[in-house]
């Protein structure tokens, strides 16, 4: 075997987008898409010469394929993603692998105990980014001691009323299963761990249904993490906000290092901070620290198709996985976290109880269900309703 047979599922936006660009990635044979839409299905069949498939049962069921990239609404990642496993196809989903953490043990759970000789894979390119990669290795490797606090501002998620109502399943509980944590912020989150390396312990959070647009969902979220080694996180998102900020800032005990812009900045103190803390004679010591910046190389290619080529050496050559699938619910756990703090006005421990968030989200959609104005693209009622907290 010196290539692998793809089938796509959901041919929307990311759908397309992997489509036209898998005759590009080398070991990648697209022989089938998969789409309810006819006219979507014809145009990537027509430009590609994959074979088209209405339902993914049929398409899994084929011979045809050897993986499935599954690129369709957050809920049916899941169970698409347990049929092909049964079906003894590998796996690459897109982010994020469910809406709630409930479904995504469930997921891991069958994976971990009857197919784990197959690839899972999950798309967070934004592991490849150079200044990430590098801040992660900076940290593991114990350049700032122990992490002290982590900070990430993230808006320059702005999306407009438009974009929301570019598909009826975007900005509802029912279609999309939330807003900004659920839908732009999937990788910070991801992040958040994959960097670091700490585990959260609990979540207080403020978070705005409509703030800043007609639809059902969160739009903006600060959140405060507590994690089990005493370090305080936060973060802070919004689509509302332009000119956004992505700015992720790491204080540990021999100083902090910023990621801001594609650059990294390291400011290295000379000595120890909590040592200083508890020995100096001083009241206002100057903590002497030496700034650079940090040179993080280049890119190695577009992050989608990194993440795909590397999905495909993991089968062909037992490549080791830069997204593994069962580190999807790291991420999905924090965002689940943040958003019952926030709409509850309580602190949620971890664990975070999957059956609750489950039944938070029947609420939610019963509450809420119906109050996305938006009609299509050119179309938007302008009455804004109001923010829920």
């Amino acid at each position: 075997m010196d290539k692998v047979r793809f089938g796509i599922v959901g041919l929307g936006n990311m759908g397309s987008i992997h489509a036209r660009s898998m005759k590009d990635v080398p070991g990648a044979e697209l022989t089938a898409v998969c789409d309810k839409d006819p006219e979507k299905l014809k145009k990537i069949v027509d430009s590609t010469g994959a074979k088209g498939f209405a339902d993914y049962q049929s398409m899994i069921g084929s011979g045809l394929v050897d993986a499935v990239l599954i690129a369709v609404p957050h809920y049916e990642h899941v169970p698409m993603a347990l049929a092909a496993f049964e079906k003894g196809l590998h796996v690459l989903c897109e982010k994020p692998v469910s809406v709630g953490v409930k479904s995504a043990r469930q997921l891991n759970d069958a994976y971990t105990k009857k197919y784990s000789h197959l690839k899972f894979g999950i798309m967070f390119q934004m592991r490849t980014a150079p200044a990430y990669k590098k801040m992660r290795e900076i940290i593991a490797d114990g350049e700032l001691g122990q992490i002290t606090r982590m900070t990430w501002i993230a808006t320059t998620w702005f999306r407009t009323w438009t974009y929301y109502a570019s598909g009826g399943w975007r900005a509802t509980w029912s279609g999309e299963g939330g807003g900004v944590l659920i839908n732009q912020c999937p990788h910070n989150l991801d992040q958040i761990g994959w960097i670091t390396g700490l585990t959260p312990k609990r979540v207080t959070a403020t978070a705005h249904i409509a703030k800043t647009h007609p639809i059902e969902v969160e739009d903006e979220v600060s959140a405060i993490i507590e994690f089990t080694n005493g370090a305080t996180g936060h973060f802070i998102t919004t689509t509302g906000e332009a000119p956004g900020s992505d700015r992720l800032e790491i204080a540990g005990d021999r100083g902090k290092i910023i990621a801001e812009n594609g650059k990294l900045t390291i400011f290295r103190t000379r000595k120890s901070v909590q040592e200083t803390n508890r020995t100096t004679k001083e009241s206002f010591p100057n903590m002497e620290a030496w700034e650079s910046e940090v040179p993080v190389g280049k890119r190695e290619g577009e992050g989608h198709k990194v993440i795909t080529e590397n999905f495909i050496n993991a089968i062909l050559k037992n490549e080791p996985l830069i997204s593994p699938g069962i580190e999807g619910i790291r991420g999905l756990e924090l965002g689940n976290a943040m958003l019952m703090a926030g709409l509850r006005s309580k602190p949620v421990d971890f664990p975070v109880d999957g059956d609750a968030f489950d039944v938070m989200l029947v609420e939610l959609a019963k509450t809420y269900g119906g109050k996305k104005q938006l009609q299509n693209q050119t179309t938007a009622v302008v009455d804004m309703g109001k923010s829920f907290h």
